[in-house]
């Protein structure tokens, strides 16, 4: 299922298995087919007798049996004495039913890929200004526009859905707000009784009719699509989250679906190569949408030390823009800007087990960038008012002020919260220049972003979200640039100070970091904005544009032009000997401290290897057990801190 993670949250963390934990012999490229939580349920079930248990699937088909028929694929299932759920044509994925003592007939046929639960998702739990959307900045930056507001962009919301009767969400002249709704949970349209959703929408979208535009959102002209994928409670499933995606790709032309926000998440399990989460999303991503994604809310145990390790899925994903969140103090002044104690810091602990029994980790960079999610006012959703599993009812000290029904507003913190305001700003980018593929839409974000002091790479990705600047570049780039080559000048404007902004309305010069994340590094180098990149192609991804070469980082001499450099940090599987005379096996050194813009150091030389701890904190698995069921802080609150202040 998935989960809303207001205000509690389980960390679930996985032990090394050896060659001896599992003798089968079900594989598919030298990897296990099954997920490895999935494999132990069978194997329990079994050796107890129990195999008739029903379990909630979701398999993934082979590449070359992507087209089989639904009566075909009906067929295997019910042979399997199971039950098909649902079909999710362009993501080559199906849910169904199945007894765990059938499951194994199932990793036998070679029609079959890999085979994982139905897994939780969960929801996570002054703004304009902040991040330099506001009129005099972003809004206003581009010639022939007098104000960005992500006008015609259409924006698919998967969440618990939204409440349009709220009056900051609620249509009005020449704002379209919600277009379409539909329900995976048994909903009513348009309604949202857990309260998630509206809120997150609010960030988004919000009117800014509504008491002085005191809670804007950032792209509030917009076109959303509201898809709900939580219940009441705001729980759901991957396969409802699959069937959300699966439907996105296939309405993208219909709705002019160019983003899709993701406030939820599930503790990661399998590698990216194999959750089907990261599957659907990057097929929505080939497709040509932009996928933003919540971190997660695992940036600490429950007595406040540091994690690492705890992004979730789907924001595991390569292709997904995985944001994590920023904590403003309630100021609009960007210097005092942190990250929370509470967002989830990579690297990405996904991975895949061989025949031998031995796990491989991703261990990417994670997150890709951090907006403001701390303490933010946004919409109360009038349908969850009352009801016993809404947010607002067990928590109402959340509640802002007073008011009627269709106009509360309250607090919620959270990844869920930064998410809407990177997907707002990539709308304004999309409205000022329709072209950008997805791939530009990510690069553009992080180059533009501002790194925040004292803060390493694995906590803010590249940075803080930068509207102005971003808006900027992206207005500059040429209509026709998809269709270059590699190197080619893709810009109409650009000269060295432009990498930098002014925002007028702060008093504040922010400088961007200049650099992109792919993978294990950074690429870096003005290059990165005046010439097109081949990874920034239409199917391409960032991190194609980085590889490992016996254990150095190397760039793809057809996808980055030669005028962009790496940070080098090296790779090995023998070992990293530090300068203390410490030996880490397994360890992956991420970047080598290149120094980028203001002084700030991206990429401190942080450690990532299994069982290590990392600077002040500890990782998440191989060796450091988090315990499930551990309150992590309460996330409806954030962190105690001066907050977003109410409307006068």
């Amino acid at each position: 299922m998935i989960v809303a993670l207001l205000p509690t949250l389980s960390l679930r963390v996985k032990a090394n298995r050896s060659a001896s934990d599992n003798s089968s012999s079900h594989e598919n490229n030298g990897h296990r087919k099954i997920a490895p939580d999935l494999e132990n349920s069978v194997n329990d079930a079994v050796s107890k007798g129990k195999g008739n248990q029903v379990a909630s699937v979701i398999i993934q088909l082979a590449d070359d049996k992507a087209g089989m028929s639904d009566s075909d694929l009906q067929g295997k299932i019910t042979h399997g004495n199971g039950r098909l759920k649902n079909r999710f044509n362009t993501m080559g994925l199906a849910s169904a039913e199945l007894p765990l003592s059938r499951i194994a007939e199932l990793m036998d046929d070679n029609d079959f890929a890999y085979i994982s639960p139905d897994r939780p998702v969960a929801a996570y739990g002054h703004v304009e200004t902040t991040v330099a959307a506001a009129q005099e900045d972003g809004r206003s930056e581009v010639t022939g526009f007098s104000s960005l507001n992500g006008t015609g962009v259409g924006i698919a919301v998967l969440d618990s859905g939204i409440d349009d009767t709220h009056n900051l969400i609620k249509a009005s002249t020449g704002r379209p707000a919600i277009v379409y709704s539909k329900t995976y949970t048994g909903i009513a349209a348009n309604r949202d009784y857990y309260g998630h959703g509206t809120h997150v929408a609010s960030m988004l979208m919000g009117s800014p009719g509504f008491k002085s535009d005191y809670y804007g959102g950032i792209a509030y002209e917009s076109k959303i699509i509201s898809l709900g994928v939580l219940d009441a409670n705001g729980m759901g499933t991957s396969s409802n989250v699959v069937a959300a995606l699966d439907w996105c790709v296939a309405n993208k032309a219909t709705y002019n679906i160019r983003l899709i926000n993701m406030s939820l998440g599930t503790p990661a399990q399998d590698s990216y190569k194999t959750d089907p989460l990261c599957l659907a999303a990057r097929r929505a991503y080939n497709a040509g949408i932009v996928v933003v994604a919540a971190a997660g809310n695992r940036g600490k145990t429950s007595t406040g030390q540091k994690i690492y390790g705890g992004i979730d899925s789907p924001g595991i994903e390569p292709s997904v823009i995985t944001v994590g969140a920023v904590n403003t103090f309630g100021t609009d002044s960007r210097s005092d800007d942190k990250v929370t104690t509470y967002s989830s810091r990579g690297p990405t602990r996904g991975y895949t087990t061989d025949s031998a029994g031995v796990q491989h980790y991703d261990d990417f960079i994670k997150p890709d960038l951090v907006a403001p999610g701390n303490k933010l006012i946004g919409a109360i959703s009038p349908s969850s008012v009352g009801k016993t599993n809404s947010l607002i009812t067990k928590n109402p000290s959340l509640k802002v002020g007073t008011g009627t029904t269709t106009d509360q507003m309250m607090y919620l913190s959270g990844t869920s919260m930064a998410a809407p305001v990177v997907t707002g700003a990539a709308a304004m980018m999309l409205e000022a220049n329709p072209s950008l593929t997805p791939g530009l839409v990510k690069a553009i974000l992080m180059y533009t972003a501002q790194p925040l002091r004292n803060t390493n790479t694995l906590e803010q990705g590249a940075g803080e979200l930068n509207v102005e600047g971003a808006v900027r570049i992206a207005s500059w780039v040429k209509t026709d640039a998809a269709t270059y080559a590699t190197g080619t000048s893709m810009l109409t404007n650009w000269d060295e100070s432009s990498q930098a902004n002014y925002i007028s309305s702060l008093g504040e010069r922010i400088d961007w970091g200049r650099a992109v994340i792919t993978d294990y590094c950074f690429l870096y180098g003005s290059a990165l904005m005046t010439k097109w990149q081949g990874m920034y192609a239409q199917s391409k991804i960032l991190a194609d544009g980085t590889s490992v070469s016996s254990g150095v980082i190397v760039r793809s001499t057809t996808l980055v032009s030669s005028m962009v450099s790496n940070t080098s940090g090296p790779v090995t599987t023998t070992g990293v000997l530090l300068s203390d005379g410490t030996l880490f096996t397994n360890g992956v050194l991420l970047s080598d401290g290149v120094l980028l813009s203001d002084g700030v150091l991206l990429g401190d030389g942080v450690l990532i290897g299994d069982g290590v701890l990392v600077s002040d904190g500890v990782l998440v698995s191989d060796g450091v057990l988090v315990s499930d069921g551990v309150l992590v802080g309460d996330y409806s609150r954030g962190d105690n801190t001066a907050a977003m202040k109410p409307a006068p």
